[in-house]
């Protein structure tokens, strides 16, 4: 689905139109008389500006984070916004448990390597980890404060204010009401997108006009009696769970058929974490745009509701899962498809086949095209597929994060500029924290500068970039 929305509100006519309504004794209540619904014209209001940094950051997951530390790493003042209680997005508030594609230098290697020292992940290699999500929070916290970031948790970016198509001030709503702030340049690593629909970009959601989307997954932690007599259905790390990765995923299946479900996922899976602590993912909740309040709600209650059939019954079956029980759930429903914002690049499914080369390429992908069943009925056939697409490791050139209808906005991790099929391959969370940490580099350089992101040459972003990386090489 292709559309532009956001936030070039005319402030004079919203002024205007209040004082009629409110003039005429209607406290700013409308009814159309067209179709006789009511509306509400909020009332215009002056906000003093909180804050005027370098750089603003919309969103703490893993590009938010790689965003925010390595712009302020470079001497940027960087403000970071989050709508959750924590920082990490799908990692700690979504439960996630697990890294994809974090083979990489630089802000992912320095990472694992802090996870290391806290002994806090599980796995060979770094294709795929599975690690601790509270040591991941604090950690995270640990980053961002010795970097210098300013952080504002429970707070959601709600509308941008542009002068001259460049994006200038945002407002924010959190406890403390609404807020307004200014930056020389902000970055967007809501996931969804929300800051460039907000900002009026053009932007796409899913595969078509009638964005048949990949599903959401509820992700959850578990404590079982003995994880050593469950082998069977856990899923190994790295490059040591041998050639056959869904051998697990279909006994673990086996298991919660024989305990009387047949989960909404046709491979649910569970992830070591530590010693008795296990991660799963055993549900999909097909057909949801993540901007839809009331229908992620409602997938993320009926999320819930199936975990908790399923361990229930899978605890009846007594044996190795005598006691299971579950430890969380997060507050995060998994989002796989959100918007992407039109940039100046834009990644496509020609470049995943070629294996494309940029000049200007900030990170490259090596997870294969991954689309999940959009609809029950297709996940009873392949509960994911690669759409036919063979993968070559492809470049994400810097241009793809940045934002083509406004100046001073890019953009990092699944809401970067690409088609429905690349997005597949780059949405994970090791290219999520490669292209952060990009995104922070060529954000700080913009602002020492004095120039809009997309007038920065290469050659002042590249060689840092990789100097950046190089210290960072684990």
């Amino acid at each position: 689905m292709k559309t532009k929305s956001g936030g070039d509100l005319s402030r004079r006519g919203v002024v205007k139109g209040a004082g009629l309504l409110l003039a005429a004794g209607g406290f700013g209540v409308s009814r159309s008389r067209a179709t006789g619904t009511d509306s509400f014209v909020e009332p215009s209001r002056e906000l003093k500006i909180a804050d005027d940094v370098d750089v603003i950051v919309c969103g703490a997951g893993p590009a938010g984070i790689a965003a925010a530390v390595t712009a302020a790493r470079q001497g940027a003042s960087v403000r970071l916004f989050e709508a959750h209680g924590c920082l990490g997005g799908i990692w700690t508030a979504g439960l996630l448990g697990w890294l994809i594609d974090f083979d990489k230098p630089g802000f992912t290697s320095e990472l694992v390597s802090k996870l290391a020292e806290r002994d806090a992940y599980r796995g060979k290699g770094r294709t795929g980890i599975s690690y601790e999500p509270e040591e991941m929070k604090v950690l995270l916290d640990e980053l961002c404060t010795q970097a210098g970031v300013k952080l504002q948790l429970h707070t959601r970016v709600t509308a941008a204010y542009s002068v001259a198509k460049r994006i200038r001030t945002i407002v924010t709503e959190s406890k403390a009401g609404r807020q307004a702030w200014r930056a020389n340049v902000f970055i967007d690593t809501t996931g969804d997108g929300d800051l460039g629909a907000q900002a009026g970009c053009e932007w796409e959601i899913g595969q078509s006009d009638d964005c048949p989307c990949q599903p959401m997954s509820m992700c959850a932690l578990l404590v079982v009696k003995d994880a050593r007599e469950l082998a069977h259905v856990i899923h190994g790390s790295g490059t040591g769970h041998g050639k056959d990765n869904t051998a697990t995923k279909r006994a673990f299946l086996k298991e919660i058929k024989r305990a009387g479900f047949d989960p909404s996922y046709g491979l649910p899976t569970m992830f070591p974490v530590r010693d008795n602590l296990v991660a799963v993912m055993i549900n999909h909740e097909y057909g949801i745009k993540p901007f839809e309040a009331d229908r992620v709600s409602e997938a993320t209650v009926r999320a819930r509701a199936e975990i908790h059939a399923i361990v229930h019954g899978l605890r009846k079956l007594g044996g190795p899962w005598e006691g299971v029980q579950i430890a969380a759930t997060p507050e995060q429903i998994g989002i796989r498809d959100g918007r992407r914002i039109r940039g100046r690049y834009v990644v496509q499914r020609e470049d995943l086949l070629k294996g494309s080369r940029h000049a200007d390429g900030v990170v490259r992908p090596t997870f294969t095209v991954d689309v999940h069943a959009m609809s029950r009925e297709a996940n009873k056939k392949a509960a994911y597929h690669n759409a036919g697409v063979k993968m070559s490791p492809y470049d994400i050139p810097l241009r793809a994060l940045i934002a083509r209808d406004v100046d001073g906005l890019m953009m990092a991790g699944r809401c970067i500029s690409g088609d429905f099929i690349a997005h597949a391959s780059y949405r994970v969370t090791g290219n999520a924290v490669a292209m952060g940490e990009a995104a922070g580099v060529t954000s700080a350089v913009a602002v020492r500068d004095g120039l809009m992101p997309h007038a920065v040459e290469w050659e002042k972003v590249g060689p840092l970039l990789a100097k950046i990386r190089e210290e960072k090489a684990g």
